[in-house]
């Protein structure tokens, strides 16, 4: 038996009685992954995006983890309810435009200990004072830096569109206009490396675009490491009492941590392993998260169809984007219908094994969007389900 079908037959067994959809995470896989992830980050500590978890159960099972310290959010009204609930340390990692939210941030003092929110342009800074509605309490703020490798002049660049600011002279500039207004206070620094900590390096059967990859990822790691311990001197001559320098993300957390600079890491896929994180050189992780859907219909030889399917991630669209058939090996989607919404035929000769109601196994293609489709993580040990755990979505809140 391979460790695949020996994993199939122990979800089996776990969830026996209880009927598909529904989604699972490996506590044993969970905990080996976050074990991994401080090892590689060598001593620095790993902040968690809850973007890549959506679940409070976990969130806190891994800050519970020696290596681990603090929360990286999408939404500030994701972050102002995990501060209500517990957690004092949320980086909000996008700016916002939420004035409602800004308006109780600053309106009470535990949230605005608790958060820090995230600039990039003095008109945000603007807006934020406009929504404070009588609130007085120190805004704490996060600057954020672009990665993107630029060559050619500039006439090529390779990363997300994020900030705007790149230069240190940019960021020293802004960093004096929060020192200058007052109720903001500059705490953080923050570049995320998409471009390396998000692109795998190893696509199977691409060796020519994998070793693209790696000959990119290696200029764009050389590229920011100088210009952002430059970013960083400028930033702390203006805020010399900065208490963070965030960078990094699954993909990239040993090439990040070795840079003096950074002073903590970000990380959150890496917990779960969805399938793009298959194609790494730097790391190999174990699936934690997965979802069974149900046999519903056998139509012929070789075909299943499995009721529901169409989790498609987000990004550009793509054969990459499709959760993928995991368990049984083998399985893969007709061509002319692909996951659908209501229902999903599967090909391959696993299919003629698989009865009415028997589980299918999926990966979804990122992380934390899976639980955007399921109220509830079954927590499997072994070969027992051992809890639940309500996702986001599982308690009342869809932030995007």
């Amino acid at each position: 038996m391979t460790p695949r079908a020996a994993d199939r037959t122990r979800y089996d067994r776990a969830t026996a009685a209880l009927d598909a959809p529904l989604a699972i995470v490996d506590l044993e896989a969970f905990d080996a992954n976050a074990d991994d992830l401080v090892r590689r980050a060598a001593g620095k500590p790993i902040r968690v995006a809850s973007k890549s978890i959506r679940c409070r159960t976990l969130l806190e099972r891994v800050l519970g983890r020696a290596g681990f310290a603090g929360l990286m959010s999408f939404t500030l009204a994701e972050s102002l309810w995990l501060a209500r609930s517990g957690f004092d340390d949320v980086l909000l990692a996008y700016p916002s435009a939420d004035r409602g939210g800004y308006a109780e941030l600053a309106a009470d003092p535990k949230l605005a200990a608790a958060v820090t929110v995230m600039v990039d342009d003095p008109a945000q800074l603007e807006l934020i004072d406009r929504a404070r509605d009588g609130g007085r309490e120190e805004i704490r703020v996060c600057l954020e830096l672009d990665t993107s490798l630029r060559m050619l002049g500039g006439r090529v660049r390779i990363g997300a569109l994020r900030s705007p600011l790149r230069e240190p002279a940019q960021l020293a500039e802004l960093a004096r206009s929060v020192a200058r207004r007052p109720g903001f206070r500059l705490v953080g620094l923050m570049a995320y490396e998409g471009h390396v900590a998000g692109v795998g390096d190893s696509v199977a059967g691409r060796p020519l675009r994998s070793r693209a990859v790696r000959l990119m990822q290696s200029a764009a790691r050389r590229e920011l490491a100088a210009r952002r311990a430059a970013v960083v001197r400028a930033v702390r001559a203006v805020a010399p009492d900065l208490e963070f320098v965030n960078g990094g993300g699954t993909g990239s957390v040993q090439h990040t941590a070795a840079e003096d600079a950074v002073t903590e890491i970000a990380a959150g896929s890496g917990l779960y392993v969805p399938r793009l994180f298959d194609n790494y050189t730097s790391f190999t992780g174990r699936p934690a998260a997965l979802f069974a859907l149900p046999v519903v219909r056998r139509p012929g030889v070789g075909v299943v169809t499995v009721l529901g399917g169409g989790y498609p991630a987000s990004g550009a669209a793509g054969a990459d984007r499709l959760p993928v058939p995991y368990l049984p090996e083998g399985l893969r989607y007709d061509p002319q219908e692909g996951p659908g919404e209501v229902q999903t035929p599967l090909l391959g000769s696993p299919a003629d094994d698989l009865l009415i109601g028997d589980k299918v196994w999926f990966r979804h293609a990122k992380s934390g969007e899976l639980c955007e489709r399921f109220d509830t993580l079954q927590l499997v040990e072994g070969d027992r389900v051992t809890g639940t755990a309500p996702t986001y979505r599982g308690e009342g809140h869809t932030f995007l």
